[in-house]
């Protein structure tokens, strides 16, 4: 079977923990080579992982003609910039969320990728393709609970370890960007339309200047989502979406987990219904679909223009917390 080859670039934790050892599982990938600027800490990555290929940096990583896509868990502040000269490099790129920084950025990006219709890139929200999602997706797309009403979603944890990088507010830190961004996410794919208007209320750490909790509310043409993100409240996640006729309750929504079942339940005036869904890593989902564009040169799954309207509502929650009012997106 035909593999897509794969450059990781950095030893991130999530790469670490999650999506390498996703790939290693997939029949379409092959994790290729490594690439870390500190070189002792690529090695270890490397042997823990049985990755064949360390480099010592990110451009050799690129530079190498066996590579065929880039796997790019950077911090967020340097997203755009390495997944345009991943581009450059003639690689496909799937790229952690958020896409960037700002808009401005997301849509610079997306210029490039333009420019480069060949190559595959897609913001990496693996939560979509799991199937408890995509039997949400159809529970609301075929009226099973009605009309759809609203949406409310909740996810936080707890660190203020001031030396993690989602407490480093030049980075790109804080719960909007690390958290919340699932939170607006999910509530466009559901509606599967944009929202018209924003209201937000950010608190911010007073020493880590970094949001630490953050509310948000969407009006969409048909009805709205709220949702809390914090990364300074006790660890807890759970979707509800509701309609008309009945209510869609999601137990572990964006990081379910790979050793047990997930479970949602259909709540309806004749009673609760649980699903449970068999257990799977949902980046291997992701990495599969990817990799299938890829082979069969077909769309991504989540085209990036999705990446820039995501990131046009989180600019347009912060500038509502500021401004103490709706904004139009």
């Amino acid at each position: 079977m035909q593999k897509v080859r794969w450059g990781i670039l950095s030893t991130a934790k999530i790469g670490r923990e999650k999506v390498i050892p996703a790939m290693l599982r997939s029949q379409l990938c092959e994790v290729a080579a490594i690439a870390s600027r500190n070189d002792q800490q690529g090695k270890l990555v490397a042997e823990q992982l049985a990755i064949p290929r360390v480099f010592d940096s990110y451009e050799k990583l690129l530079s190498d003609p066996q590579i065929d896509a880039i796997y790019l868990p950077l911090p967020n502040h340097l997203h755009v910039e390495w997944a345009i000269k991943s581009l450059a490099a003639g690689k496909h790129v799937l790229c952690e969320k958020p896409i960037g920084l700002s808009v401005k950025e997301a849509q610079q990006l997306l210029q490039a990728a333009k420019e480069k219709p060949r190559l595959k890139i897609m913001e990496a929200f693996m939560y979509r393709f799991h199937p408890q999602w995509q039997q949400a997706k159809s529970l609301v797309d075929d009226d099973t609970i009605g009309e759809l009403k609203t949406i409310q979603s909740f996810f936080s944890y707890y660190n203020t370890d001031p030396a993690n990088i989602r407490n480093q507010k030049e980075t790109g830190g804080g719960g909007m960007m690390d958290i919340g961004c699932y939170c607006i996410s999910l509530s466009r794919f559901i509606f599967d339309k944009e929202p018209l208007m924003v209201s937000g209320i950010v608190e911010c750490d007073p020493i880590l200047q970094t949001d630490r909790m953050a509310s948000g509310m969407l009006e969409f043409s048909n009805g709205t989502a709220t949702f809390t993100c914090s990364t300074q409240s006790t660890p807890y996640q759970r979707v509800n979406i509701v309609g008309t006729l009945a209510r869609i309750e999601i137990e572990i929504p964006f990081n379910a987990p790979t050793d047990k079942p997930t479970r949602m339940w259909l709540h309806t005036k004749d009673g609760s219904k649980e699903i449970v869904f068999d257990t799977i890593d949902q980046y291997t989902i992701q990495c599969d679909l990817f990799s299938k564009a890829i082979l069969n040169n077909e769309p991504v799954p989540t085209p990036l223009e999705d990446a820039v309207n995501n990131m046009k509502a989180i600019e347009a929650i912060f500038e509502s917390a500021r401004e103490k009012k709706f904004i139009r997106v």
